[in-house]
């Protein structure tokens, strides 16, 4: 009954090992597939959240992303707001966020792009301070680290 069962783990192996090895020239397609399935999507603690509202600057576009709450089983207590400046990106930004979308202005970020300088002045509670604030290839991204 040993040998029985040592034989069958080795040819259980060598059959995986087999397969692997005729599966992997076609994972890059396979893969490539699966990633362009409807229900697949980046992580937004990556992407920094899906777009609520942009608007068109002489000089950019601003692009303000939803809050990310996201933790692994539940939404965290402290999340974060991302704001995309895209295009060409002057010297001085200074431009006044509303992320929640209820008229009412909830920081204003000040950034000197030359010396990558960035201030921020909350008007709403929840609002605590910049976790990120970094040139970008499509522009400029800053993080603004929020609580519920």
């Amino acid at each position: 009954m040993k040998k029985i069962k040592i034989t069958a783990g080795i040819i259980w192996a060598f059959a995986g090992l087999i397969l692997i090895l005729i599966l992997f020239p076609g994972l890059t397609g396979f893969s490539k597939s699966l990633s362009l399935l409807p229900f697949m999507k980046i992580n937004p603690n990556y992407s920094g959240g899906e777009v609520a509202f942009s608007e068109i600057q002489p000089a950019c576009t601003l692009v303000v992303r939803k809050p990310v709450f996201d933790g692994l089983l539940k939404e965290r207590k402290h999340g974060f707001v991302q704001v995309d400046w895209r295009g060409k990106i002057p010297e001085k930004i200074n431009d006044t966020i509303d992320y929640d979308m209820d008229n009412i202005p909830d920081f204003i970020i000040n950034i000197n792009s030359a010396s990558s300088n960035t201030k921020l002045e909350s008007f709403n509670k929840q609002v605590k301070d910049i976790n990120v604030s970094t040139p970008t290839s499509y522009g400029w991204a800053v993080r603004v680290n929020i609580e519920k």
